[in-house]
Parts: C-alpha cells; structure tokens; sequence
C-alpha cells in the first residue's frame, strides 16, 4: 500500500498533522528565505537596489502563479485518480503537467524579453533604478523554467505522500540561497545579478532533493507516454485557475500599494510598504503552507467519496489559521521595532511610518489564513466556479476598492486598512455560503 493510500485507514487529524506540520515549517523557511534576500540587498547594496527587487517581484509572483495554476490543478486531479485506484491516470496527469509547465515556463520568458525595458517601466520603475532592476530581471527570464518546476514538483510529491520530504526540499533551497546571498553579495561583491542567480542556484538544488522522491518504492510519479484518448490540459487550467488569480493578485496588491502609498507619504511611504511587504510574506507563506497541506487531503478524500473526512481537514485547517493569524499579530506589535531594525537604520519619520504599518496590516491576519484554506476546500472539491468568483473578488476588485475610498478619508492608515477590510468581507461571504450550502444538504 503505497503512504498516499494510506490516508483512509488514518485519523484525519493524524492526518492533517502529518502534512501540515512539515508544509507550514517548509513554507516558513522559504519565508525567513525571502526576507533574508531583502535584509542582504538593503545592507549589501542599499535602498535602490531594495526598491529594484521590489519592482521586478511581481514578475517573480508571475512564474509561481503559472506554476500554482498547473500545478494544483494537475495534483488536484492527481490524487482524486489516487483516491479511486487510478494509478495509469494518475501517471498520465502527472506527465502531461510536466510537459505543459515546461513548455508555457520557456513561451512566458521569451515574449517577456522581447518587451526589455519598458516591461520595467510598466511596473514602476523610474531611471536610477531600472538598471539594477533590469540585472535582476535578466537572471528570471533565462531560467524562469526552474522556478516552475520546483514548484510544481514540490506539489506533486507532497500528494503522492511525501510531505516530509517536500519540506526538506524547502529547508534546502532557503538554506542554499541565504548562503549564496552572503557569498555573493559580501565576499565577491558580485551586485544585484547575484542575488537573483542565487534564487535560480538554490531552486535548482530543490529540485534535485525532490528527484529522490523517484527512487523511493512508493513513488507513484512516473513519467509515461501512453496518453491514450484523453488530455486533462482543460481540467488543470480550470481547477487551477483559483490559484493563479490568488498569486496574480499578488502582483496587482504590490503595484496598487505602491501607487497608494506614494500618493500619500512619497519616498517614504513606499520604504515603509518594502518592510511591510517583506514581513508580509512570512504570514502569507505560512497560510499557503497550510491551506497547500489540506490540497491533496481534500482531493484523496474527494475520490475516495469520504465527505465527512473532507469537513474535518477543512475545520483542523481553520482551526490553525486563526491560532497563526494571532500569534502573527501578537509578533508584530510586540517585536514591531525589531522587525523594522532588520532590514536597517532608518529615519524617525520612516520607523513611525512601518509601525503604523505593521500594526494596522496585520489585523488582515485574522482573516486572511480562513479564507485561503475555504477557497482550497471549494477548488478542490468541485466547487471551482464559486473559488474563481470569490478570488478574483479577494485579489483584484476589493482591495483596490478600499484603497480608492480610504485612502483619501484616513490618508496613510486608510492605505494600511484596506487589505484587513477585504479579507474580514470576504471571510463573511465564504462563511456565508458554505452555511447556505450545509442548511441545503
């Protein structure tokens, strides 16, 4: 019996336990990864290279979103073919997903070269920082390929039920990077490039921990070419479709807050967001860690016609959230002037800017990690059209919405509340919906 079969004969809080656990910890190392990137380039290069990163990150949010897109809708349908003894398709999903990632990974780089510079300007780049923010894009655009498949690789063998392992994958790639991004930036004095190369180096090291999956007896991950009559390309694209719009809205949340923010508090507003935003992917990871734990459990269950188990993964997920999303707040107001002393010293007026930040953004955490593990319930158990609708509502039409209002009424605070009014509504409208949905059944 091969560990992801073994799920039906568990407790689902062992369970949920045996893949949140290693997820979160993965997720939360990958967090302390991309903060440490900022904390080397602020103190290594200073703040316009800080601000170049920031401007190429949406491009980044871009190949995690494409890998998100294929990748959870082909592992979705990956283990609902696990759940009912379908291993041959199972194979064929797994091989299909390769192949399609691959070949969108190398269309996406090359149509994105081609528009050089102004691709920078598009995303808010000014003079002084295009050319350090045109080093960094290079290195993304030439082998943006591997930060697709380390994604999507890691997806699929934590379904195939090696979590423990895709954790380690991520330990070993934060860990790679961190000591890359000291190397190269404060022993060979290598710029900004470097940084980036480090990034690409240490995805790549991901993958090859992950291809010790394949060696394993249990290892259901086979590539075969027997596709018979039936492509699942339709199937990935639409029930990973939630994902992508969650990761796309990254890059729309980065962009409108940049605007706002300037709009109000200039230069400074806009060093304030950088920290804010640095801190802010600590929690997001670690909500994406586990609502990504409760994927595959979802879909095992799905298939395997087990619905009362599916309930309980979702009540263990939420459970979870609300317990980081304090802990998160409690961090922020209590460690505020360390969290802001890490990325380096700065002026009265900017520390008093990052503080009010902090504490007024991070309410968001109440909510945020609730609303990421009922979307995955919905797009992993057939309710996609309902997942698409209240992402796309979550990630591109709420918060810049609240942006447009309060900005003007409260100035910098109404910047920072915006995304804490946004999750809090729709948290409201998930919580009502499966409550109609229940009374129904």
């Amino acid at each position: 019996m091969s560990s992801l079969a073994a799920i039906k004969h568990k407790h689902p809080l062992l369970v949920f336990a045996k893949y949140a656990i290693p997820s979160m910890l993965g997720m939360m190392l990958m967090a302390v990864n991309v903060v440490m990137d900022g904390v080397f380039v602020g103190h290594a290069l200073g703040a316009t290279a800080l601000a170049a990163v920031n401007i190429v990150i949406p491009v980044y949010s871009f190949y995690v979103a494409m890998s998100l897109w294929i990748g959870v809708g082909a592992t979705t349908r990956y283990s609902r073919a696990m759940g009912a003894g379908d291993t041959q398709t199972a194979r064929r999903i797994f091989t299909q997903a390769v192949m399609l990632l691959l070949a969108v990974s190398v269309v996406v780089s090359t149509v994105l070269g081609m528009f050089g510079d102004k691709l920078l300007t598009m995303l808010g780049a000014n003079a002084e920082i295009t050319p350090m923010a045109a080093e960094y894009l290079h290195i993304f655009l030439l082998f943006g390929f591997v930060l697709t498949l380390e994604n999507m690789l890691s997806l699929f063998v934590r379904n195939d039920g090696s979590p423990v392992l895709a954790m380690v994958a991520l330990i070993m790639t934060a860990i790679v990077n961190i000591i890359l991004n000291y190397y190269f930036l404060f022993v060979l004095n290598w710029g900004i490039m470097a940084a980036a190369l480090g990034l690409i180096i240490s995805a790549a090291v991901g993958i090859l921990v992950m291809l010790t999956h394949f060696l394993h007896k249990n290892n259901n991950l086979k590539l075969t070419f027997s596709f018979g009559n039936v492509w699942y390309f339709k199937s990935f694209f639409y029930i990973g479709f939630p994902s992508f719009l969650a990761e796309m809205g990254i890059s729309v949340f980065t962009i409108a807050y940049n605007i706002a923010i300037v709009s109000v508090a200039g230069t400074m507003g806009a060093a304030a967001f950088s920290i804010v935003n640095y801190t802010h992917s600590i929690a997001l990871l670690l909500f994406l860690g586990l609502s990504s734990a409760t994927q595959p459990l979802i879909s095992y269950y799905q298939g395997a016609k087990m619905p009362k188990q599916q309930w309980q993964i979702v009540k263990y997920g939420i459970v979870s959230s609300l317990v980081i999303g304090v802990l998160i707040i409690a961090v922020g107001r209590v460690f505020t002037t360390q969290i802001i002393g890490l990325f380096g010293q700065f002026t009265p007026e900017l520390i008093a800017l990052a503080t009010e930040s902090i504490r007024l953004f991070f309410i968001a955490y109440l909510f945020m990690g609730t609303n990421f593990v009922l979307i995955t319930f919905m797009q992993t158990s057939g309710r996609v059209n309902f997942a698409i609708f209240i992402t796309a509502i979550r990630e591109f039409v709420l918060v810049v919405l609240f942006l447009v209002i309060l900005t003007p009424l409260f100035g910098t605070s109404g910047v920072w509340l915006a995304v804490p009014v946004a999750e809090g509504i729709i948290c409201l409208l998930l919580c009502v919906y499966l409550l109609q949905e229940k009374r129904q059944h």
